[in-house]
């Protein structure tokens, strides 16, 4: 049986992959020994340099494949996201290993952390990554925080990070698991895939042999997970058709699903700047045909026009949705077409969870000093969740669908047979409470109410983005639906009242949220 000579980097992870590669191979009976090979991604690491400012790209792969040419070693082991979009000729990828968590981990010191603030991070901090993705994303959502380039291998990170010159860093979740690392002394936060979109490939092994090897070629395929191999290939033809390595602020991260009918969904989440410094293109695709997917997302972005966006809710400074559009060119008006009444209340039924199906009914029920004790709190969204913060609460259960009847479905399951109040809008249409299993155990608690405060909106309007029902309705007094104008609805209940006014086709947000809001008016765009 042949004897396999695996080429890898030095690095910690790199060896703890050639090794995880070395186990599988010897389980089906081969003979495998290792070859440390030194590349320039590792020579530079000394250097405190971000990728976009070193030339070309394969920055840890070149030598590995040289070798690979020269018959030294028979088989290389990358981790994927590091790989050219293109092979050298000569080379193929064979296979590709199982993927691990593609999220993003945040390591905080846990003296810079805040509640209060998105990702936990302080105000003003100072995070550490060289990574230009990271750092456009990362400041989209976070613009007070300063970045600061950071090189070497991942343990070399984190104690950077000890050593305190960094309040935060940034690393790939798949490398820290893979090396079983301690991360008690700091606050971690696994930032959602869907939000903070990973590199095209990212928690996948890319195994690479000669194209003229077929014994090798047959030897490696028996590694290779078919499911992740459609997946990521998805993910780097749009790195390839963006003519992007390292250095491109892009990010890339396809998920598959059985729907209900039993047919495979393909979604790809999207997010791409023109630099570093510059606020992303955050999208998000859907198919059951995903071959000509990738094409249709980079045309879709290199052909996208700015449009005069009107959104029916109020908007404070440091609201995303507005933020982005107008860094994006957009020109953008917020002004809700309701008026926001509290309804008062005076003591609190005795409750085992307090629910909240928006920001407002949080703000309400807290206005008026609620007096609770050890309850639980559960909340439609991250955005419901981050507003509970600011109320120093945490949510015990997060929405994580724009399908309020599943979600009543999940906190259903949870909460059992639980007592809930739900502070609520007078007008509520209690999608959560019918889902529980006793409707009984429902206490709705009217904390606010609407008015109507209808406005005519600027007939040069493009997209009209509606937050609810209440200002569907408020729209259709003063406001006539013309063939120009694209919808957005956010959630099902406010599509359905669009659908009463003669509005058939709107877009609906993947998430509860303003980036969801922003996803929906780009992909109308």
């Amino acid at each position: 049986m042949r004897n396999i000579i695996i080429g890898t980097r030095g690095s910690e992870l790199a060896l703890w992959q050639a090794n995880h590669t070395k186990i599988l191979l010897e389980q089906k009976g081969y003979r495998v020994e290792l070859k440390i090979i030194s590349t320039q991604g590792d020579r530079t690491q000394q250097w405190n340099t971000s990728f976009e400012k070193l030339e070309g790209k394969g920055f840890f792969t070149k030598e590995l494949e040289e070798a690979l040419l020269n018959k030294e070693i028979d088989l290389a082991v990358h981790s994927h996201k590091d790989l050219p979009t293109e092979s050298p000729e000569g080379l193929m990828i064979a296979a590709v290993s199982d993927r691990e968590d593609p999220s993003e981990l945040l390591l905080i010191r846990k003296e810079c952390v805040d509640e209060k603030q998105k990702f936990n991070l302080k105000k003003n901090a100072l995070l550490g990554t060289s990574s230009a993705r990271r750092k456009a994303q990362f400041k989209a959502f976070r613009h007070d925080v300063d970045i600061q380039d950071l090189r070497g291998n991942v343990p070399t990170r984190i104690n950077k990070l000890r050593e305190k010159q960094y309040d935060a860093i940034m690393l790939a979740a798949a490398g820290v698991e893979r090396l079983k690392i301690n991360l008690d002394e700091f606050h971690v936060e696994l930032l959602d895939p869907h939000e903070f979109v990973p590199a095209p490939a990212q928690g996948v092994l890319a195994w690479q042999i000669r194209d003229t090897d077929p014994e090798m070629d047959k030897i490696v395929s028996q590694l290779n997970n078919e499911d992740v191999q459609l997946q990521i290939s998805l993910e780097r033809r749009v790195l390839n058709l963006f003519d992007g390595g390292c250095q491109l602020p892009l990010g890339v991260f396809c998920e598959t699903e059985i729907n209900d009918e039993d047919r495979k969904v393909f979604r790809l989440w999207v997010s791409k700047a023109a630099a570093w410094d510059k606020q992303p293109v955050q999208l998000v695709f859907e198919t059951f045909f995903p071959s000509d997917l990738p094409e249709k997302v980079v045309a879709h972005i290199n052909g996208m026009q700015k449009q005069k966006v009107f959104v029916t809710k109020n908007f404070k400074e440091h609201h995303y949705l507005p933020s982005a559009l107008k860094k994006l060119g957009f020109e953008i008006t917020g002004q809700s077409l309701i008026e926001l009444k509290e309804v008062a209340f005076a003591e609190i039924p005795a409750c085992d969870w307090v629910f909240f199906s928006s920001k407002n009914a949080v703000d309400f029920f807290f206005k008026q000093n609620p007096k609770l004790q050890n309850v639980k709190f559960g909340c439609i969204s991250k955005q419901t969740a981050m507003e509970l913060r600011q109320h120093d609460k945490r949510a015990d259960f997060i929405g994580q669908s724009t399908d309020t009847k599943l979600i009543g479905k999940q906190f259903s399951a949870l909460a059992g047979n639980s007592k809930v109040l739900f502070p609520i809008a007078k007008e509520s249409m209690q999608s959560v409470q019918n889902q529980l299993t006793k409707k009984e155990n429902a206490i709705n608690l009217p904390v606010y109410q609407t008015l109507k405060h209808a406005v005519v909106i600027d007939g040069q309007t493009n997209i009209v983005v509606f937050t609810s029902p209440s200002n569907v309705d408020a729209f259709f007094e003063k406001n006539k639906w013309t063939a120009t104008l694209k919808a957005v609805a956010m959630g099902e209940a406010t599509g359905k009242a669009l659908e009463r006014k003669g509005v058939k086709k709107y877009e609906l947000p993947k998430s509860f949220d303003d980036l969801g809001l922003l996803r929906a008016v780009l992909m109308l765009s």
